[in-house]
């Protein structure tokens, strides 16, 4: 079969409920492998829902020398082709792993007419009534928003520089590997799908508390980092930047078979952004990334660009004991930098800095989370609109 007619079966198999058929299908494709010929549909249909994208850790991105990288633990054989996991099969992370001492992380909860979903946020022991900054923070598949939490220690950096974090949690209803949705076209618009309802927590949240309106952030792992960046084109007036970390641009795909090209190849739009001003965008993704290619870094580059003209300057580093990296650093021309893209060599599909009480994390870093809260902090609202 041609690669043409590949992902039109593919598609036709996706459409008839054989999800399982059609990701084995592009599979083969994508590791170029001569695909059977088509053969006649079946009647059964697969209990697949979605892609994963933080499926299947690769040995060389979960080992390194004197310490262990700890994705989650591989359960759900019966979707070895989708590489779907189950719930892990992990002690829950401890307290002390999520909260610095004298701060709090309460359970809250949304829903509007496309559904509901809980969440957890963190409110820093420094918060006594004040305006201070939120940052919404999307977990990846399989992950819950303690385990996110621990993994990125967001809470801890946020507790140094008094920030709200909240930790929207995907429903095994809506994704049975709790992956945020970010392929499916009615949760890439704004006003309904999953992006009304991470709006809807932002809102109430800002309702409930007093947050400053002007600093307000979205940030993600994996799915959650394609679901960020949906955020940011369809909401860009509620959130002043946004982080993608290991993640794709919005409009990668919108379906499951150009969901699982764009996470092998790279894919999407190059102009999905809005008419309005560009949001300020911090990139990380990992070169060895064999999960989500890092051509999707680009991607999310160009995209958040677009035609705007930025000076560049490039700055090579190591961490003492870690990984190299390469920042790249536009500058508009009034001299604010509106967009950074960390390229993390030999790094793979993992938080680049985080504990690894967390999954998905890469403790040999540099530390995303203090360079993430760092970006966000250089931005508001007010920013843009001067």
């Amino acid at each position: 079969m041609l690669k043409l007619d590949i992902v039109r079966e593919a598609t036709r198999l996706t459409r008839s409920g054989q999800l399982v058929e059609a990701t084995a299908l592009l599979q083969r494709m994508l590791r170029g492998e001569n695909a059977p010929e088509v053969t006649a549909p079946t009647t059964q249909r697969s209990t697949a829902t979605a892609p994963t994208i933080d499926a299947k850790a690769h040995a060389a991105e979960t080992r390194r020398p004197g310490r262990t990288v700890r994705p989650p633990v591989d359960l759900a054989k019966n979707f070895s082709s989708l590489g779907l996991r189950g719930s892990l099969r992990r002690a829950p992370p401890s307290m002390a792993d999520i909260l610095p001492d004298g701060a709090r992380f309460v359970e809250g909860s949304y829903g509007n007419a496309a559904g509901s979903r809980a969440y957890r946020l963190f409110i820093p022991s420094g918060y006594h009534g004040q305006a201070i900054p939120l940052v919404i923070m999307l977990h990846g598949c399989t992950q819950s928003p303690e385990d996110f939490a621990a993994g990125t220690r967001m809470n801890f950096i946020a507790e140094e520089q008094t920030c709200f974090v909240a930790y929207p949690a995907q429903r095994t209803e809506a994704n049975q590997a709790k992956c945020w949705n970010w392929f499916r076209p009615a949760d890439q618009q704004r006003g309904g799908g999953e992006p009304s309802l991470i709006a809807g927590i932002t809102r109430q949240i800002m309702r409930d508390h007093s947050v400053d309106p002007e600093r307000v952030y979205v940030a993600g792992l994996s799915a959650g980092a394609a679901a960020a960046a949906i955020m940011g084109s369809t909401y860009g007036d509620l959130y002043a930047a946004i982080g993608i970390h290991s993640g794709l641009a919005c409009g990668a795909a919108i379906d499951l078979p150009s969901a699982l090209i764009a996470m092998k190849q790279g894919g999407g739009s190059e102009a999905m952004q809005g008419d309005g001003p560009r949001i300020p965008t911090i990139v990380f993704h990992g070169d060895r990334d064999t999960t989500v290619h890092s051509n999707n870094g680009g991607r999310i580059v160009r995209q958040s660009l677009g035609g705007t003209s930025t000076t560049v300057e490039v700055h090579r580093g190591r961490v003492p004991g870690g990984h190299a990296y390469t920042r790249t650093v536009h500058t508009d021309a009034s001299g604010r930098g509106i967009l950074e893209h960390w390229e993390i060599h030999g790094a793979g599909h993992a938080w680049s800095g985080g504990s690894p009480a967390g999954s998905y994390t890469d403790p040999d870093g540099p530390d995303a989370t203090r360079e993430m809260l760092r970006f966000f902090l250089e931005h508001s609202l007010q920013h843009r609109r001067n």
